[in-house]
């Protein structure tokens, strides 16, 4: 039992074209290598002869290369050489005894498919794009350590000037009236922040007062109606605590819009403006941290070294006190602008309060309503906090 292996004649030539005709192809040997049914195709001698075989295989050397790449192939100097396991010499099969035209070389062909990709047009672009994405990360890498080295020595010379204002060892810029304003500012906070905190208590309270009395009006009215002996008795303080609930819905209207406009003037208005006096204060102690490093250098020897660092000591410190003054303005106005919202926010809310809380326990319900209208204030209706039932889904 034997099995035929079919070789080829295959030409493989990097970086060059040819044709190869097919008479070529057709005329190329094959031959029959037969193989045993276990798989051995001789004795061991077989084995010198599959070395013989490798080290026959036609190869190209550098000269040769050129000259293929130059003239084309020669297929007279090309051997053959069977793959198959356990080969002999025998399967080395020169090619001159292969018979045909000869594979010529047509220089027209190449003009015509161009080799692209290969040449040093290629490895050039392929170098420079390589450059520029290099340069391009070493440019963003400097960009990041110029920014972190930057922010370590302003943190380190504010950081400097901090400690030496809290030892008493440095000055410090002061605004005396400017400085007074703000802590003016901050003590009004607190105290407004403590007033909103009552507020809110003061609505959660009257708040479960409310559903309290809701509760117990429908108890009156429920017993009116199982008591006939206490019917009128239970019918009239069923009508009071309704009457009560509906007047208290409407001061908790009044009382919740006054608790929303104090929060709003609090925590947004005020906090605003303190952010800016943030800014203003760090602003300063930058500016006064790069002050004393300019007093320092100027303190020093003036050679040309000192010079250049109190060049560059001087640009910055201008570049400091431009934004120093520029956020000084700003809080100086924002300060006064919240000062005049203060006050008219305070004088509207207060007139509400005293109004609202007055007719209340007046029991005048018709002032308390009038009241409401006076201040565009609208009373949900009850069950407006619920989601519909489209929501819901």
């Amino acid at each position: 039992m034997s099995r035929k292996l079919n070789v080829c004649l295959v030409f493989l030539i990097p970086q060059t074209e040819c044709i190869m005709t097919d008479s070529v192809m057709s005329k190329a040997a094959t031959m029959e290598i037969p193989i045993n049914s276990n798989g051995d195709t001789g004795a061991l001698a077989e084995d010198d002869s599959l070395e013989q075989a490798a080290k026959l295989q036609w190869s190209l050397d550098e000269k040769d290369l050129q000259q293929v790449m130059v003239s084309g192939p020669n297929l007279n100097e090309t051997s053959i050489v069977s793959g198959g396991y356990g080969g002999t010499a025998e399967g080395i099969i020169p090619t001159g005894s292969i018979k045909g035209p000869a594979v010529s070389y047509n220089p027209e062909f190449n003009k015509r498919i161009p080799v692209t990709g290969l040449g040093p047009n290629m490895q050039h672009s392929t170098s420079s794009s390589s450059m520029t994405a290099e340069e391009a990360t070493r440019g963003v890498a400097v960009e990041k350590y110029e920014a972190v080295k930057k922010w370590g020595l302003n943190t380190y010379k504010c950081t400097k000037q901090m400690i030496s204002e809290r030892f008493g060892r440095g000055s410090r810029t002061v605004d005396l009236e400017l400085e007074a304003q703000i802590e003016v500012l901050r003590d009004t906070k607190r105290k407004y922040e403590n007033v909103l905190r009552l507020a809110k208590a003061l609505t959660n309270h009257f708040y479960n007062m409310v559903q309290t009395q809701h509760a117990l009006g429908d108890t009156f009215a429920d017993l009116s109606q199982k008591s006939p002996e206490l019917r009128d008795e239970f019918g009239y303080n069923a009508e009071t605590q309704k009457l009560l609930c509906k007047n208290g819905e409407t001061l908790l209207g009044a009382i919740n819009f006054f608790v929303s406009s104090i929060n709003t003037l609090v925590n947004k208005t005020m906090e605003d403006t303190l952010m800016t006096i943030r800014m203003y204060e760090n602003a300063r102690l930058e500016f006064d941290a790069y002050r004393s490093d300019l007093e320092e250098l100027s303190l020093g020897p003036r050679d040309a070294v000192t010079m250049a660092r109190i060049d560059a000591a001087q640009e910055q410190y201008q570049v400091q006190k431009e934004k120093y003054e520029r956020l000084r303005s700003d809080v100086i106005i924002k300060l006064k602008f919240l000062e005049e919202n203060k006050v008219k926010v305070m004088h509207k809310q207060l007139l509400l309060f005293h109004n609202a809380i007055s007719a209340y326990f007046a029991g005048n319900q018709q002032q308390l309503e009038q009241t409401l209208k006076q201040f565009n204030i609208k009373l949900r209706p009850p069950g407006a906090d619920k989601p519909s039932w489209l929501e819901e889904q």
